[in-house]
């Protein structure tokens, strides 16, 4: 069982995003699950506050620090990524020293009206991912340019773009597993190598 922690970047009722979240929740392979973060009743991070750490906040936290691995499912604002999900990423990363984010094998994917798509905003969240020094998946980014045709009445995704999303999630899914494999392997080897008093 691989569990991702699915962070939508967009809280708006019609979100094209959580259109494309719901889509590769139907595509994903068989023994993946997914768990939303609730980005929309945050507070907006303020380091005062961290003294008596928002309910939300922990949330967010427990649902990251459980999962094997992140999926970013981002819009395009302004040649960025929304305000609101800088706001969860901050959060995610406090207090200094439990950085919940850190490390953990992450994805980025997005849709846009834009002619490009939400690359830049994909480009730009990629930054603080490696900033976290957290594995990205590098697989060619799936990127939405959406229009009248993206989805169905149903809200599905049909085609070229459906093939698109499901071989990226199938992708990143296999990739999640053998990097959380990998960095167990590794701490089982440098736990093995400590010397014996």
């Amino acid at each position: 069982m691989t569990k991702i922690a699915l962070v939508v970047g967009s809280i708006r009722a019609d979100s094209y995003n959580h259109t494309l979240a719901k889509n590769i929740e139907q595509t994903a392979p068989e023994g993946v699950t997914f768990q939303y973060v609730d980005i929309a009743s945050l507070p907006l991070f303020n380091q005062d506050d961290e003294v008596s750490f928002p309910a939300t906040a922990s949330a967010l936290k427990a649902i990251v620090d459980d999962a094997d691995g992140v999926l970013f499912v981002t819009p395009e604002y302004n040649h960025s990524f929304t305000g609101v999900l800088k706001n969860a990423i901050d959060w995610g990363s406090r207090p200094w020293g439990n950085n919940s984010w850190g490390g953990k094998p992450t994805g980025i994917i997005g849709a846009s009206i834009s002619p490009n798509g939400a690359k830049f905003a994909q480009d730009a969240l990629a930054g603080i991912v490696d900033y976290f020094v957290s594995p990205r998946y590098q697989a060619e980014n799936v990127s939405l340019v959406v229009d009248e045709t993206t989805f169905g009445e149903d809200g599905r995704l049909s085609g070229e773009t459906l093939d698109q999303v499901t071989a990226y999630i199938t992708g990143f899914a296999a990739w999640v597993e053998a990097e959380n494999t990998r960095t167990q392997r590794e701490a089982d080897l440098a736990a093995q190598a400590q010397p014996v008093a």
